[in-house]
């Protein structure tokens, strides 16, 4: 199966989406993974992308449909999370998959209001060491700052300061919430509720791809 998993950012997509990779034996490509890989590797795309992220903006399209296109050439099974964010991506993903042989075969969107976004984004920190996520607010380390794992110092992304936060939505709401709507004339989509317990919303994702 082809299935791409849509929603802000925030809602849960990268956690779920790395559970049903590994029940449904698919491919999980997460581009934010890539991305945060680039700049992480201090790459001419990563220098590239920095400045687009810290802002709280999408990278643009070329960028993105190029790092994509790469991955999709053999038609096998995947998990799209974080990808198409717009227009033009979803359309060049579609003559991607044509070209492979294959097609979409679900959209789920993963549902959650604003506020909540905000508080869940605002409170993430990881382990600059061992990469252990936190939360601030609902999972916070047992030490202020430091990882209960290895010991190593917690930092929050520039991108999920409150300020740039807000611009997140806003840019998604601006540019990625009309992929939906072209999802939906395809009769593909499928709306889950994202807030509740981790293994809750693995039953509802699990669900809506059958």
């Amino acid at each position: 199966m082809r299935i791409i998993l849509l929603g802000p950012p925030g809602a849960g997509k990268g956690t779920q989406a790395a559970r049903l990779a590994q029940g449904q034996k698919l491919a999980h490509i997460s581009t934010g993974d890539m991305l945060r890989a680039e700049v992480s590797g201090g790459t001419e795309l990563g220098k590239l992308a920095k400045n687009y992220m810290d802002r709280g903006d999408l990278v643009p399209d070329e960028v993105i449909i190029g790092m994509i296109q790469g991955r999709l050439k053999d038609g096998s099974g995947v998990i799209l999370d974080g990808f198409p964010r717009t227009i033009a991506q979803a359309q060049a993903l579609d003559k991607a998959l044509t070209v492979a042989g294959t097609r979409v075969d679900r959209v789920v969107y993963f549902k959650v209001e604003n506020e909540e976004l905000v508080k869940r984004l605002s409170g993430r920190a990881t382990c600059s060491g061992c990469q252990s996520p936190y939360n601030l607010s609902t999972a916070p380390p047992k030490k202020p700052g430091v990882c209960d794992r290895c010991g190593g110092k917690l930092a929050q992304r520039p991108d999920d300061q409150p300020d740039a936060v807000r611009r997140r939505l806003m840019v998604y709401e601006e540019q990625t919430a009309p992929v939906l709507d072209y999802y939906r004339k395809t009769g593909k989509v499928k709306e889950i509720n994202a807030v509740g317990a981790l293994d809750e919303v693995y039953g509802r994702l699990a669900a809506a791809v059958k």
